[in-house]
């Protein structure tokens, strides 16, 4: 259910957002229908939005925010929060023919709290009132016969809650929560969770930038957050630096000569499909578990996207612009210099982006091959002692990372070749 609210909350952002900034500010959208011909083949004619790139950031935090009740944000932007406070409900016991009613009272508490049950009188007849405490997000089995003159070992059976009747696996809506009846007949009640996520699952903001001044200055495992950053960058350049160096030359070879490609394009075309996480063990056994093994599935990991990159490129080139090298007396080398190089280093450049993706994305695995260090290694080792805000901390700062690594290589990219998309 609050999945559904969450993405009911983003849409209504966007399409809010989208028609405030073209509409009433920018006025209006401006797509490929408003484009001129000439102009169309340009990738320069569409740029990103930077009113629509600042609201989507903001949007994703306010919704982090509103759905982990941060206090960040006033309190009528909070998602409903998770029920605390005291409830009651009321139970009637059948046994040997007779009836009688009790009621429970609830204490439901913050998790980080241990309260005492509430102190409630018992009253007369079979059936005595109790009371339970019971965390947020939790449930709690109501063994409503502990203190009760018929135990259920003598028959006593819950026959209504709240005077509704019930039998095994009913559910009852009482204030603050509900109450199952379980398949032996006990009472579950359990507390309304709002739709705030738990902090187990997602916590709000302000603990991950708490957790992350904490690993700032304590480190974690023995190593400072900027070491473990440091290391994980040095694999993924390193392993992309050896996949492009063998990947690009690779990629020419087979989009010049027919020889080539027949030879090497099955095992590429084999290759690139599989996932580099498939080949963990075989690495395990061919490297070791040291760094050489890591690096390893990192150039595995970008070869082939680098070889299919340059082979898209090479074979791109138009022929045209050959056979006008070729009118002006241009020598092989010459061609190859002044024609199919530059006029490949566009799908080139767009496979690198792609590779270094896919080997940030890979890193985490890597890593989970025997590592000391890295943002990988602290991702899982946090994730198995349920440090959700350490497991955020490394997923934002790996996402920053490759955000800016991208950035970089596209600005390398408009000024080394500044005629793509210009035909």
């Amino acid at each position: 259910m609050t999945g559904f609210v969450v993405l009911a909350v983003y849409i209504g952002i966007f399409v809010g957002s989208a028609f405030v900034v073209t509409r009433l500010i920018g006025g209006g959208i401006r797509d490929y229908t408003a484009l001129k011909t000439v102009t169309f083949g340009d990738e320069s004619a569409v740029r990103p939005n930077r009113a629509a790139g600042i609201i989507s950031i903001l949007t994703l935090f306010l919704l982090w925010g509103m759905f982990t009740g941060s206090a960040w944000l006033p309190g009528f932007l909070h998602a409903p929060a998770p029920y605390a406070g005291q409830t009651s409900f009321e139970y009637t016991v059948e046994a040997n023919g007779q009836t009688d009613t009790a009621e429970v009272t609830v204490l439901v508490h913050n998790r980080e709290e241990n309260p005492d049950p509430i102190e409630v009188e018992p009253g007369e007849g079979m059936a005595k009132n109790d009371s339970i405490t019971v965390a947020q997000y939790r449930s709690q089995l109501v063994q409503f016969d502990r203190n009760d003159d018929v135990s259920k070992s003598d028959g006593a059976t819950v026959v209504a809650i709240n005077g509704t009747r019930v039998t095994p696996g009913d559910r009852v809506e009482i204030p603050g929560g509900s109450v199952t009846i379980s398949d032996k007949g006990t009472p579950n009640f359990e507390p309304d969770n709002g739709w705030q996520m738990e902090p187990l699952y997602l916590p709000s903001p302000e603990a991950v930038v708490e957790r992350t001044f904490t690993v700032l200055d304590e480190g974690f495992r023995g190593t400072s957050l900027l070491g473990h950053l440091a290391w994980s960058l040095f694999r993924v350049v390193a392993g992309f630096i050896c996949g492009a160096i063998v990947g690009i030359p690779l990629g020419y070879a087979m989009g010049l000569s027919n020889w080539f490609r027949g030879w090497f394009d099955p095992i590429v075309e084999f290759m690139r499909p599989v996932p580099p996480l498939a080949l963990i063990p075989l690495v395990i056994i061919w490297a070791g578990i040291g760094e050489t093994g890591k690096i390893i599935l990192l150039f595995l990991a970008a070869l082939w996207i680098m070889a299919i990159a340059a082979r898209s490129g090479v074979s791109g080139v138009k022929i045209s612009k050959v056979h006008a090298a070729y009118s002006l007396g241009a020598s092989k080398w010459q061609i190859m210099r002044y024609v199919i190089i530059p006029n490949s280093l566009p799908e080139i450049f767009t496979g690198a982006r792609v590779a270094m993706g896919v080997c940030w994305g890979t890193v985490v695995a890597a890593e989970l091959v025997a590592a000391e260090k890295g943002a990988g290694m602290m991702i899982m080792v946090a994730s198995k002692f349920q440090n959700t805000d350490i497991v955020i901390l490394g997923i934002i700062l790996i996402g920053i990372i490759g955000f800016g690594i991208d950035m970089l290589m596209r600005a390398v990219e408009r000024f080394l070749v500044p005629w793509k998309g210009k035909g």
